[in-house]
């Protein structure tokens, strides 16, 4: 049986207030996938609910033979904002939209980022285990430091590491940014440093927090030659992608005692394997993939991505998370529209203003040097200017009058 709902995949893990956005819909009709299906399990539901025309992932790959499966898709979002497994190019080919959930989960994962580097220096699980093993005598052999007077240096400056700039500026460290794709105006009137050469900075800081994408450009950043800039008694979080820092290069340099420690949220193969050497080092902090997925930052993700949808069906995907912007044409069109609507208003009062026969006299009611609020009152606006230009002396009596119409 044919039926006008737009089928909308959604992963297990979307919360109840973004399936209800998108039920309230009657044109919209909602798949449950499950949030570790197999690439081929995905395909073949695909297939068998196709036409299939939006999808909402979590770390689910999808690609050209899911595109192919889904028959009409319309739009593809991810609850997050990375999309290393999506493949954007196979999407923009199709005309498909990529939608990511914006700044939905940048103030966890820089909560993540400041909580591991803190567990490091305040050396949270030794800690632990002296109160634990009963060696509490020996807790002056190592002793924790502060955050204060320390200095970051922050690997991109998008809505995360902006965020963990503002924290750790509280903390009173000192931040160094690298980014080559943001303004150094930016960067100093955020209260941060700019640095142009990553090399240059590396010796200079005692924490290391990536924050930056993961691209061909990205990849293996930090290998063993750049980790060995770094000074012995730095920290090293990455809480941005797996594969960014060169995890082999990173355990030689932990265990020889050329890095002092290191946080860990994501990794190069995802679940990593069991008995990983790397893991089993007590300098290094490890947790599975989490930073961005803390209970309201699932809530405010699914939310937004609910409204991506919503606003891609409709023609007008909200442009600032769109990733292949191709797509947000039909968005800047109406705007355009808008702006020209405003513009042609504007000039309304801008010719009120330079009009010399009007007066002041009644101003306490009109008054020509404000833009109306609405549009009717800008029309009324340029019915009085006309009329004015026509004939030099209107009573206040016939401005109001004219107002009115």
């Amino acid at each position: 049986m044919t039926t006008n709902k737009k089928k909308i995949f959604v992963t297990q893990t979307m919360s109840p207030r973004a399936r209800a956005l998108l039920t309230e819909r009657d044109d919209i009709e909602l798949v449950e996938f499950p949030n570790l299906i197999s690439a081929k399990d995905f395909e073949a539901m695909l297939k068998q609910h196709a036409p299939v025309h939006g999808v909402a992932l979590g770390a689910t790959r999808f690609g050209e033979p899911e595109l192919e499966a889904c028959r009409d898709m319309k739009v593809v979002t991810r609850i997050g904002v990375g999309y290393d497994a999506v493949d954007v190019p196979a999407l923009s080919r199709r005309k498909v939209p990529l939608m990511v959930a914006g700044t939905a989960n940048s103030p966890s994962v820089a909560e993540q980022a400041l909580f591991m580097m803190l567990m490091l220096a305040k050396r949270a699980t030794e800690m632990h285990e002296m109160v634990m093993n009963g060696t509490w005598a020996s807790r002056l052999s190592q002793l924790p430091f502060d955050l204060y007077g320390k200095t970051l240096l922050i690997v991109g400056f998008g809505r995360i590491g902006t965020r963990t700039a503002k924290r750790c500026l509280a903390m009173e460290m000192r931040v160094l940014v690298y980014d080559p794709y943001k303004q150094a105006a930016e960067i100093v009137s955020a209260g941060c440093e700019t640095v142009a050469d990553l090399d240059a900075a590396l010796p200079r800081a005692d924490f290391v927090s990536i924050h930056c994408p993961k691209t061909p450009e990205t990849v293996g950043m930090f290998n063993a030659a750049r980790l060995k800039l770094m000074k012995p008694t730095a920290y090293l979080i990455n809480t941005a992608r797996g594969g960014i820092v060169d995890e082999k290069a990173l355990h030689e340099a932990l265990l020889k005692r050329r890095l002092a420690g290191a946080g860990l949220d994501v990794f190069e193969q995802e679940p990593p394997p069991v008995g990983e050497a790397l893991h089993s080092l007590p300098n290094v902090i490890l947790a599975p993939h989490v930073a961005g997925v803390t209970v309201e930052a699932v809530d405010r993700m699914s939310e937004q991505t609910a409204l991506n949808i919503l606003s891609a069906l409709d023609g007008a995907p909200i442009r600032q998370n769109v990733i292949n912007r191709t797509f947000s044409r039909v968005r800047r069109q109406r705007s355009h529209r808008r702006n020209q609507t405003l513009s042609r208003h504007r000039r309304v009062v801008r010719r009120a203003r330079v009009t010399p026969r009007v007066t002041l006299s009644w101003t306490a009611r009109v008054n020509p040097y404000r833009r109306p609020p609405i549009a009717s009152a800008s029309r009324a606006m340029l019915n009085v200017v006309r009329r004015i230009e026509r004939a030099p002396t209107y009573s206040r009596e016939q401005l109001r009058t004219t107002l009115k119409r």
